[in-house]
C-alpha cells in the first residue's frame, strides 16, 4: 500500500469515526455521504496515478511523460444517500478522462450496488476491497464497505415485514446454523427459512428468522407471524421432521397438509448402513416412493424389508415413517414430485452456508444483513420464473377434492 492510499483508508475511517459518531439513521448517512466522497476521491486519483504512471508528489525526473497533475475541480455526485460534493482530479493536458466517472456522469450508485453484489455473493471485505483497488488501483476501508452494507439493514426489516400472498400452495421449512459471536465466544445460533410457491407456481422466500434453537413453539411463532402478514391458508407443507412441527401448522392453518421429507428419512436410516450397499439400499426405498400405484409401492416395500434386513436400524427408520410414503399416493403424480422432499429449501440453505463459512457474526443484526442480501441475489437468479411444469401441477391441484375452491377463495 503506497503512503497516499494509506492515508486515504486512514481519512475515510476518521471521517466515519471521529467526526461523526453517527448514532441515528440521518447521522449515519451524512457520514456515508462523507465515506463516498472519500471513497470516490480516492478511485479517481488511482485513476489519475494509472493515466500518468506516477504517483502523486514523485520527484522522479525520468518520467515517461510530460503530463502533470494539474488541481482539481469540483463536482457533486449522486449516491443513495444524496448528492454528494467531490474534488475530481486535472491533468495538464487534458487528456484524463476517468473510466469510474465519465464526463457529465454524475450518478455513481450503481457502484455502491457493486460493493452490496460483492458481498451478496459470500466475498470477505477484505476480498472486496482488494478487488476494488485491483480495478481502480485506490484502496477502500473494511469499515467503509461495512457501512455501505449497512445501508440494507432498514431495507431488510421493511423486508422482513412486508404483507404476503394469502395463498401458498407449497411451503418448504428448514433449518441452518449460523456462528454468532458472544462475550464468551461464538455460539451456534438458529436460522429458520421458509421458501413459499404461490398459486402461479412463482417461489420466493417469505423470511428469515434467528433463535438459539430449532423447536415446535418457535415455528409455531413464526406461522403466527406469516398469517398476520397475509397468509390465510397453505396447501401443502413439507418439512425435514421436526417434533411437533406438524401439530404446531395444523393448529395455524387447520386445512394444511403436512408431509415429511423423504430425502430426509432416507439420510437418518442410511446411518445404519455399510458404505458400500449406500448406492443398493437408496435406489431400492427410492423404488417404492417412485412407484406408480400404492400398490406397487407396498409390494416394492415387501421386498425391500426382505433383502435389507441385515440392517434392521434402516428397515425401522422406514417402516416407522411408511405413512409419510402412503399418503402420497393420495395426490396425483405431479404433485406428489413437487411435495415429497425439501431439496428445493436445502438448495437455498446450502447457497446460504457458502456465504457464511468465513468465521462468526457479530451479532443477529450482521448475520440476518448478509443472509438477506444473499436472498435478494436468489431473487434475481430466480427471475420471476415458475417451477418445473407448473401447468400440470396446477392442473392437478385443480382436480384434488377441496383445492380448486381453496384457491379461489384466496385469488
Amino acid at each position: 500500500m503506497t503512503r497516499n492510499n494509506h492515508k486515504n483508508t486512514e481519512d475515510i475511517q476518521r471521517i466515519m469515526f471521529d467526526k461523526y459518531k453517527p448514532e441515528t439513521m440521518d447521522e449515519l448517512q451524512d457520514a456515508l455521504k462523507d465515506v463516498f466522497g472519500s471513497m470516490f476521491e480516492a478511485m479517481l486519483q488511482g485513476e489519475m496515478t494509472s493515466h500518468l504512471g506516477f504517483e502523486p508528489n514523485d520527484h522522479n525526473n525520468n518520467k515517461n511523460t510530460t503530463n502533470r497533475r494539474n488541481g482539481s475541480g469540483k463536482k457533486k455526485i449522486i449516491t443513495k444517500f444524496g448528492d454528494v460534493p467531490i474534488n475530481t482530479p486535472r491533468d495538464r493536458e487534458g487528456t484524463f478522462n476517468s473510466q469510474l466517472l465519465p464526463k457529465r456522469t454524475r450518478n455513481v450508485s450503481e457502484y455502491e450496488d457493486k460493493v452490496i453484489s460483492m458481498y451478496a455473493k459470500g466475498m470477505s471485505q477484505r476480498d472486496i476491497a482488494d478487488t476494488i483497488k485491483d480495478i481502480y488501483g485506490s484502496n477502500i476501508s473494511h469499515e467503509t464497505i461495512s457501512k455501505i452494507t449497512d445501508s440494507v439493514i432498514q431495507e431488510q426489516k421493511e423486508w422482513q415485514a412486508r404483507p404476503l400472498n394469502s395463498l401458498y400452495t407449497f411451503v418448504y421449512v428448514d433449518c441452518m446454523y449460523v456462528p454468532i459471536k458472544t462475550d464468551r465466544g461464538s455460539r451456534k445460533c438458529a436460522v429458520y427459512v421458509i421458501l413459499g410457491v404461490d398459486v402461479n407456481g412463482h417461489k420466493g422466500i417469505l423470511g428469515l428468522w434467528i433463535g438459539e434453537n430449532e423447536g415446535k413453539h418457535v415455528w409455531m411463532n413464526i406461522f403466527d407471524e406469516i398469517k398476520a402478514r397475509g397468509v390465510n391458508d397453505i396447501i401443502f407443507l413439507s418439512m425435514d421432521g421436526v417434533s411437533g412441527l406438524e401439530e404446531g401448522a395444523k393448529s395455524i392453518f387447520p386445512e394444511i397438509l403436512v408431509q415429511r421429507c423423504l430425502v430426509h428419512i432416507s439420510r437418518n436410516a442410511i446411518k445404519y448402513v455399510a458404505t458400500k450397499d449406500y448406492k443398493a439400499f437408496s435406489k431400492d426405498i427410492k423404488a417404492t416412493y417412485g412407484a406408480v400405484s400404492l400398490q406397487a409401492a407396498e409390494g416394492a416395500f415387501e421386498s425391500f424389508k426382505d433383502k435389507w434386513s441385515c440392517y434392521p436400524g434402516a428397515v425401522d427408520t422406514w417402516t416407522k415413517n411408511w405413512r409419510f410414503v402412503e399418503q402420497l399416493f393420495n395426490y396425483p403424480s405431479d404433485v406428489r414430485k413437487v411435495m415429497y422432499t425439501t431439496n428445493a429449501i436445502e438448495s437455498v440453505n446450502s447457497s446460504l452456508r457458502k456465504i457464511v463459512k468465513k468465521g462468526a457474526f457479530y451479532d443477529e443484526t450482521a448475520a440476518l444483513k448478509l443472509l438477506y442480501l444473499r436472498v435478494k441475489e436468489l431473487d434475481k437468479k430466480w427471475n420471476g420464473g415458475t417451477i418445473r411444469n407448473w401447468a400440470r401441477v396446477r392442473n392437478q391441484l385443480y382436480l384434488m377434492p377441496g383445492i380448486q375452491e381453496r384457491i379461489e377463495r384466496n385469488l
